[in-house]
């Protein structure tokens, strides 16, 4: 994350970032963290913020380092850029040029406030014109105006041909309050219950992905919340060798291997069932708003000081 800076600045930010936020991630940090990362074996590099387009030498600089140590490079960014068809043709462009391996955009109704739509359908175009790897992420909750059937309705991408829409992939994500104690409505079947939580599985993401965050921190996982759960927080980039460390950390910690394999929201059940008054059926459809009740809420973290020796077996035996 090079900068917390944004241009947009959605309600519930998921990074707590906008407009306002000048924390920057210094260069020498960027390559310094992918130079560990080659040598401690990651598989990827992504690039997000905020929006790390904001930083545009920094980025192509890291986009080229990453790639010439052989890492796949991804670029996570609202399209902010994408004024026009031109400028997002040349845009993308730079970033190919500088070995960007895909590139991910953000949109839906909050994200359009500040970003219209057309800049997402430029950017779309311009990506699947080159036959070029695009994802879009749009938001999920009830009635929203932006839907995956209305960006493949814009007019550009509509105009595309079958054979350059099969470079383009959309999907949801839920949108969530930045706290579990409020709540969205989401459409059938999106929040859940006990009926459909079975379905619900480990979070890949802890563990697995460490990022580094523009104040120098690190976290262990890529979530949403991130910036406010100080125990997702387990190194700084000032310190040694400090992806390992991070690492270290991170899975001597028996709770996060415990989210890793089991998945917040069973947690957060399983301490429902030795207290009742822990109310988590039908509230949350994202399982980054689960971990953030189950470090956040006291009741929970209660279950879990007095009862965490009756899942250690279960938990090493998932390792």
């Amino acid at each position: 994350m090079p900068t917390f800076t944004c241009p947009a600045a959605c309600n519930e930010c998921g990074t707590l970032s906008s407009p306002r936020e000048r924390t920057q991630l210094d260069s020498e940090h960027i390559t310094a963290t992918i130079d560990e990362a080659k040598r401690l074996g990651f598989y990827n590099v992504v690039f997000t913020g905020g929006d790390a387009t904001l930083r545009w030498k920094d980025l192509l600089h890291g986009i080229s380092y990453a790639r010439r140590l052989g890492f796949p490079t991804r670029l996570v960014t609202n399209a902010h850029w994408a004024r026009t068809l031109d400028t997002a043709r040349k845009k993308l462009g730079l970033l190919i040029e500088a070995g960007l391996s895909e590139i991910n955009y953000s949109t839906g109704d909050e994200h359009i406030k500040f970003v219209p739509i057309d800049r997402v359908a430029h950017a779309v175009v311009a990506a699947c014109e080159r036959a070029y790897k695009v994802h879009v992420m749009v938001e999920l909750k009830s009635e929203n105006s932006v839907t995956r059937e209305s960006l493949l309705h814009h007019p550009l991408v509509s105009a595309l041909s079958p054979e350059q829409l099969a470079h383009l992939s959309v999907e949801f994500s839920p949108w969530m309050p930045m706290t579990h104690a409020s709540t969205h409505t989401y459409p059938e079947g999106a929040v859940v219950d006990r009926h459909n939580i079975g379905r619900r599985s480990g979070c890949d993401n802890l563990l697995q992905t460490y990022t580094v965050q523009a104040d120098g921190r690190i976290g262990a996982c890529c979530g949403l919340g991130m910036r406010t759960i100080p125990e997702l927080n387990v190194g700084h980039v000032r310190q040694p060798d400090s992806l390992a460390r991070a690492i270290t950390e991170a899975e001597e910690d028996l709770l996060k291997l415990w989210i890793h394999y089991e998945g917040p929201e069973r947690i957060v059940a399983w301490a429902a069932r030795h207290n009742p008054r822990i109310d988590w059926e039908g509230r949350y459809a994202h399982h980054c708003q689960f971990c953030h009740r189950l470090y956040h809420d006291p009741e929970v973290r209660k279950v879990i000081i007095e009862h965490w020796e009756e899942v250690v077996a279960e938990v090493l035996r998932s390792a």
